[in-house]
């Protein structure tokens, strides 16, 4: 049966408006994830973008690193409200932001948010007046802006005052601490000249983002500590496959558990020519397992022993959780509450019957030596038991019509 989202104490009070979207202050965490493509080439980043959004990203962030990639974020904004998109859309700017900004106002209004790493904005004597500039193009057009340190480009004259102050120490910390002190330091000072400059602070969003999971949990734990800004979560450079998808979860669970974090992204790498749809499913699943929102209902199903000799259960999972998604874009328009929805594929008797009965709709598929009979429950009442053929057909089938029962429709906007 479908459990409410948890509420644990959540540490930012602050809350900050992108588009449509709350960040903090309460509101529920956030999803988002960041386009691959040149972003010059309209076609293929709103396609890009457009599926993103349907998979459930609720920000998406693009790269405007050049003149040719500032021209196209309104049109590739039209584009999108055209096809009834309204996915918020984030530039992601470093180095040469703030000439961009000046140069493509359409650019800068457009966009519902700006992503700054104060440690790229400039050198030397030209830092300031570069964040300055960035700054007050963020006043002038009335966007948030997420003030992102990197630990790959952490801003180096602040990370050398604090480590020769540090070795002044009579007992120095490690470069480890320190470098995390770093870190820390370099998005509250951030923030403090922000806000110095005329940004509001329900305008402002921050992150600091490592690769190590220690690293992060403990830069968060202390960034959460001292400040009240939504905090953006996400371990950069997460890796390939599952090593990405474990090393993230591990650092934002621990995270997230302890009320930290407004906004995350899981950061993938994507295999060549792969779905970059799945770092959206894999934020949205571990917030899922976490209890702290439903976003598309999810499939338990069991591992597989001895009893199970069939694939034809795995199959049975793979093919529903697909269907799941295909129809979850149509339903979260047109369902209330379907994302709540639980179902359960067993491949035998031991777990099938309970596991299936705990679930909004089950099916309990025959194990080896088993009658090849699967007996079919919703909320918790043996309803029908399919044979032959048909099995998977029909077990989709009932779930349209469960989904068509249970859950009411929307008023039309």
């Amino acid at each position: 049966m479908e459990s409410p989202a948890r509420q644990l104490h959540r540490h930012a009070t602050v809350r900050v408006e992108v588009g449509a979207v709350s960040v903090g202050g309460g509101a529920p965490i956030v999803v988002q994830s960041m386009t691959n493509t040149d972003t010059a080439d309209v076609a293929a980043t709103v396609a890009q973008v457009r599926a993103l959004a349907d998979a459930g990203s609720e920000l998406v962030r693009m790269t405007v690193n050049t003149d040719a990639a500032a021209a196209a974020v309104a049109p590739i904004r039209d584009a999108l409200a055209a096809q009834g998109c309204t996915v918020p859309l984030i530039g992601d700017f470093h180095y040469n932001g703030h000439k961009l900004l000046r140069a493509h106002p359409d650019c800068a209004e457009a966009l519902a948010k700006y992503r700054i790493n104060p440690g790229n904005v400039g050198r030397g004597s030209r830092r300031d007046p570069q964040f300055a500039e960035l700054i007050e193009a963020a006043c002038r057009h009335g966007k948030p802006v997420r003030i992102g340190v990197n630990w790959g480009s952490l801003d180096q004259e602040l990370l050398a005052r604090l480590m020769d102050a540090n070795s002044a120490l009579p007992e120095p910390r490690s470069a480890q601490l320190v470098m995390r002190e770093a870190l820390v330091r370099s998005c509250l000072d951030s923030a403090t000249r922000a806000m110095e400059l005329g940004l509001a602070s329900e305008r402002i969003i921050l992150s600091a983002k490592v690769s190590s999971v220690q690293d992060l949990i403990a830069v968060y734990t202390e960034l959460a500590a001292r400040t009240r800004h939504p905090l953006h979560l996400g371990l950069t450079e997460a890796g390939l496959g599952s090593k990405g998808i474990v090393a993230s979860s591990a650092a934002l669970a621990v995270l997230l558990q302890q009320g930290i974090g407004d906004t995350i992204r899981i950061s993938l790498t994507p295999e060549p020519e792969g779905d970059r749809r799945r770092e959206v499913i894999v934020a949205q699943e571990l917030l899922q397992t976490m209890g702290l929102r439903n976003f598309t209902p999810l499939v338990t199903a069991c591992p597989g022993c001895g009893r199970t000799t069939s694939t034809f259960f795995q199959s049975l999972a793979q093919s529903i959780q697909a269907h799941l998604r295909e129809r979850m874009p149509e339903w979260r328009r047109t369902r209330l509450g379907v994302e709540g929805l639980a179902v359960a594929v067993m491949g035998c008797v031991v777990n099938g019957p309970g596991e299936s009965k705990q679930a909004n709709i089950g099916i309990s598929l025959p194990g080896t030596g088993e009658r090849p009979v699967a007996p079919v429950y919703e909320d918790g009442v043996k309803t029908v038991t399919l044979k032959g053929e048909r099995i998977a057909e029909e077990f989709q089938q009932l779930v349209e019509q469960y989904v068509e029962r249970s859950y009411p429709r929307r008023a039309s906007p």
